[in-house]
């Protein structure tokens, strides 16, 4: 689903103008990107986390020439699933 589904599906389900869902929806994604950049974890209620994590430095290689490299620590985003979620997935 993409961001402009969810605009669609809430101008259906709701009534307000599409502009006004965009904002709302575009002001969600940005809060949830800033709390994950500063706090580190954004939990929704039986939804799921995001959170970001430190990956640190590792071997490994170039596919294509197989050359070892080492491949710089970073981070990177980890979503994890609440129980609840699982469930209905897996039903």
């Amino acid at each position: 689903m993409t961001k402009h589904e969810i605009v669609e599906y809430l101008h259906d389900k709701m009534g307000y103008p599409k502009t006004e869902i965009e904002e709302i929806v575009d002001e969600t994604f940005a809060i949830m990107k800033k709390v994950v950049l500063t706090e580190g974890k954004v939990k929704l209620s039986g939804f799921g986390n995001f959170e970001a994590r430190y990956r640190k430095s590792r071997r490994g290689r170039n596919p294509q020439t197989g050359e070892r490299m080492v491949i710089a620590g970073r981070r990177s985003l980890v979503f994890k699933p609440s129980p609840a979620l699982k469930k209905s997935v897996n039903k």
